[in-house]
């Protein structure tokens, strides 16, 4: 049974080192916090500031948990499924910090929170993404695994991408001034999206060339400048070509496109890297492969 909650074990009981990566990457928001407020103090509204940061936290997570599919296909690193799950429930768990934060901060008036929920279209938005989480997690176990099946656990599991969607309107909604940061995970999430539909009908060990990769980055990338050069044209009343000359002024700030290049590329460089070990030890290569076993991609 206390194998159950020993989360660094992987299913044989053995100790893994990814996962106890997983768990310290699940820890790092709050070695984060803690750490601001010792070099910064506390903050000003203490509560609003955790309010937004599980907020931050939940929407990233479930983000690096979709992050998983092309990270293991393109590095042929299968174990990183074995995490997947791990994130995801992590993600859940901030989120549903979110909401509890929220609450206090309303005083625990349990009708007030029901009723803005109702109200305000942002809230609404977010609750639906939490109940979506909440779902998803109550049947991240084994056993409804086996209890749903395979084929109609993954169809379930596939609503992560509208909560994905949801949770990113949601954030949007909550910026006041600078949209640079919902900008930037609105297009991983579209970089994520495109991966998996460029790779939807390839075989399970059939993966997406490198071109394909780099094509991929780029066409996001283009589309990541156009979008916010237009958003921002339209917000303050400028014209969008405007906006596209300050992208190289990295003193004014560092725009999301490059921020999502940067990103990108990394995924080039893994695939060049994978490509360039299977040539140099091609043994080893088909020994990972091997061992590797076909999974829908989700």
């Amino acid at each position: 049974m206390l194998n159950s909650f020993a989360l660094w074990r992987d299913g044989r009981g053995r100790i893994s080192p990814l996962r106890i990566v997983a768990l310290l990457l699940l820890l790092a928001p709050i070695a984060i916090f803690a750490f601001d407020w010792w070099s910064m103090g506390r903050p000003a509204r203490l509560l609003n500031d955790v309010i937004h940061r599980t907020g931050y936290w939940a929407l990233l997570f479930i983000l690096i948990s979709l992050a998983i599919t092309p990270l293991r296909r393109v590095g042929r690193y299968p174990q990183l499924l074995d995490v997947r799950r791990m994130i995801g429930v992590g993600a859940f768990c901030y989120a549903f910090t979110h909401l509890l934060l929220y609450i206090a901060d309303q005083s625990y008036d349990l009708l007030k929170v029901g009723s803005e929920i109702v109200l305000r279209l942002y809230l609404t938005i977010g609750f639906t993404a939490l109940l979506g989480l909440g779902v998803l997690a109550a049947t991240s176990t084994d056993a409804m695994v086996r209890r749903l099946g395979g084929k109609r656990w993954q169809r379930l599991h596939q609503l992560v991408y509208g909560i994905a969607l949801l949770a990113i309107i949601h954030f949007f909604q909550q910026t006041k001034l600078d949209a640079t940061i919902p900008a930037f995970i609105a297009a991983l999430f579209a970089w994520l999206i495109g991966y998996r539909l460029l790779v939807r009908n390839k075989k399970p060990r059939e993966e997406l060339s490198t071109l394909g990769l780099l094509l991929l980055t780029l066409t996001v990338t283009i589309l990541t400048f156009a979008i916010e050069a237009v958003a921002l044209g339209w917000a303050f009343r400028i014209s969008p070509l405007r906006v596209l000359q300050t992208a190289l002024d990295f003193d004014i700030a560092i725009r999301p496109g490059w921020v999502v290049l940067g990103a990108g590329l990394a995924v080039v460089l893994l695939d060049i890297g994978r490509l360039w070990w299977g040539r140099a030890f091609p043994a080893q290569g088909k020994t990972s492969r091997a061992r590797a076993r076909p999974q829908q991609a989700l």
